[in-house]
């Protein structure tokens, strides 16, 4: 089975570690049973090559039609690739398809791994563990369940078995504080207790469930957990629990400080296209806006690469569509802040194919002019991420362009303006022209200024469309690229807003609603 993940926001690069131990993986005895062993094996795609290649495999569960594995698949994601995974579930039986019955299915989830790079030292003991209703020892151990966004639990960790006791004292433990509940405090952490048996049917215990922000308390009597079985409850009024488990260390390690993406922000793409007059006569098949019928343009190309990337980060995939530099009907007036759709009140296209829709159209009806203007399409976005500064919503704004600033000044002075909110500008540079202006915006090496004001921080990157023409035909590795050069530096300058304002991840946001600004045309 195939499948392509769109994981969002920054880079995962620490592996989980879990325990070895086991227990359903156990020896099996020497009757005559029918086993069925489960493996499911993870392959990643190269970008250049599309080679299929082994990532790792999970450990094999044994006598099971509904395994849960324990080992968990930790790559490293890029906020600007497109990952493809694929999942391929190994058998020692094959699943071999009968008429009218049902083979059974893998389930995939997927949850965008947060980049909490804490990891904790936990060790657990136990207190008249018993499944029994009589006195009686048992072979204990602990299974750790994270739940999951959509209500579901999977499993994290599990400890090793203690062998003939009613009071354990488990083995501490390390485990990275993403894997207990994916940096979020506090998200339910549910913990069942099993007594082990040899044959794989091993008998439940109780369970109890508890957060990271009260397990980090550690020792206290806040941390002693009544473990109780839900069955015996219901049928028997005396029935208190099935014993107790203490908390006996929970000590975080901090790997690293660093603030990374909450992985509820909303991310709000804006597009914006050059019409002005040098990108040449779009029917003619040397303009830059030419619609040839066997390949897009430069500008359609780089509109298609970068969002297609951008759009899994956007919930409503609801995108402004603007334009500069072009003369607009019916009475031919000049725009630097024009809505692609027609529609100065919803400039809003849907998804990437409704923004190239709208460009399409808007080539038919406006007539390209001048000049090449930045800072009215630039003002239009810093006006919405204004409005909203408590980090739950970020704005990008590509601007696709042929040809030299007109109003370098007051572009320098709409970035650095801009430099306090929470946006990022991309640039992509089309066509021949040389674009020492824009390498300037970039600030990689200087930071820009505007009257004596530095910008507050790096929001802007360049790239020239040229550098990603690929020779040989393959536009799709040339796309790639430049979405990946173009969107790298987008999770580190939405961290320098975060850090800069001391702003903590928070609770998922409404979906972003514009405040009310319609589209006022700049002539």
């Amino acid at each position: 089975m195939e499948t392509s993940l769109f994981l969002r926001r920054q880079n995962l690069r620490n592996m989980a570690s879990i325990g070895d131990f086991d227990p359903l993986n156990a020896s099996i005895p020497a009757t005559k049973v029918e086993i069925t062993v489960s493996l499911c094996v993870l392959y990643t795609q190269g970008i250049s090559n599309k080679e299929w290649r082994e990532f790792g495999r999970t450990e094999v569960i044994e006598n099971t039609l509904n395994p849960e594995f324990v080992r968990k698949f930790i790559l490293d994601y890029f906020f600007e690739e497109r990952q493809n995974l694929r999942f391929d579930l190994r058998m020692k039986k094959p699943l071999v398809g009968l008429p009218g019955k049902k083979c059974g299915n893998i389930i995939v989830k997927a949850e965008e791994m947060g980049n909490c790079r804490e990891s904790v030292m936990m060790q657990f003991c136990g207190n008249k563990l018993d499944k029994k209703d009589f006195f009686g020892k048992s072979d204990p151990f602990l299974v750790f369940y994270r739940s999951n966004e959509d209500g579901t639990f999977t499993t994290c960790h599990k400890t090793e078995v203690v062998k003939n006791t009613l009071n354990p004292v488990w083995q501490a433990f390390k485990i990275p504080v993403r894997a207990l509940c994916n940096g979020d405090y506090d998200r339910t952490i549910k913990i069942e207790c099993y007594d082990w048996d040899r044959d794989g049917s091993h008998d439940f215990i109780g369970e109890f469930t508890t957060s990271y922000r009260e397990l980090s308390r550690g020792q206290s009597q806040f941390n002693v957990y009544e473990v109780v079985n839900p069955k015996k409850k219901g049928k028997k009024k005396k029935y208190l629990n099935s014993g107790t488990v203490t908390v006996c260390v929970c000590g975080k390690q901090i790997i690293t400080l660093l603030l990374l993406l909450p992985s509820r922000t909303q991310i709000n793409f804006t597009v914006a296209i050059d019409f002005t007059a040098s990108n040449g006569n779009p029917t003619q098949p040397t303009s830059l806006h030419y619609m040839s019928p066997y390949q897009m343009n430069a500008y359609a190309m780089a509109m298609k690469a970068v969002g297609e990337i951008i759009q899994d980060y956007d919930s409503d995939k609801m995108f402004p569509a603007l334009g500069f530099g072009a003369k607009l009907p019916p009475d031919g007036r000049v725009s630097h802040e024009f809505a692609l759709n027609g529609n100065p009140q919803n400039p809003y296209c849907a998804g990437i194919d409704g923004v190239m829709e709208a460009y399409y159209q808007s080539l038919k009806s406006v007539c390209l002019y001048g000049p090449t203007n930045f800072s009215p399409v630039i003002n239009h976005v810093a006006r919405y991420a204004a409005s909203v500064k408590d980090g739950s919503q970020y704005f990008i704004l590509l601007i696709i362009t042929d040809g030299v600033i007109s109003d370098m000044a007051q572009t320098k002075e709409s970035i650095v303006n801009a430099s306090c909110l929470p946006m990022s500008i991309i640039i992509v540079g089309v066509g021949p022209a040389e674009f020492d202006a824009m390498i300037e915006l970039d600030g990689d090496e200087v930071r820009i200024s505007s009257k004596g004001r530095y910008a507050e921080r790096d929001i802007v990157q360049f790239v020239p469309f040229r550098d990603y023409t690929d020779r040989t035909g393959n536009h799709i590795l040339s796309m790639a690229r430049l979405a990946k050069d173009v969107l790298a530096e987008i999770p580190d300058q939405f961290l320098s807003y975060m850090r800069i304002r001391g702003i903590k991840p928070s609770p998922a946001p409404p979906p972003y609603t514009p405040p009310g600004h319609p589209l006022q045309t700049q002539i």
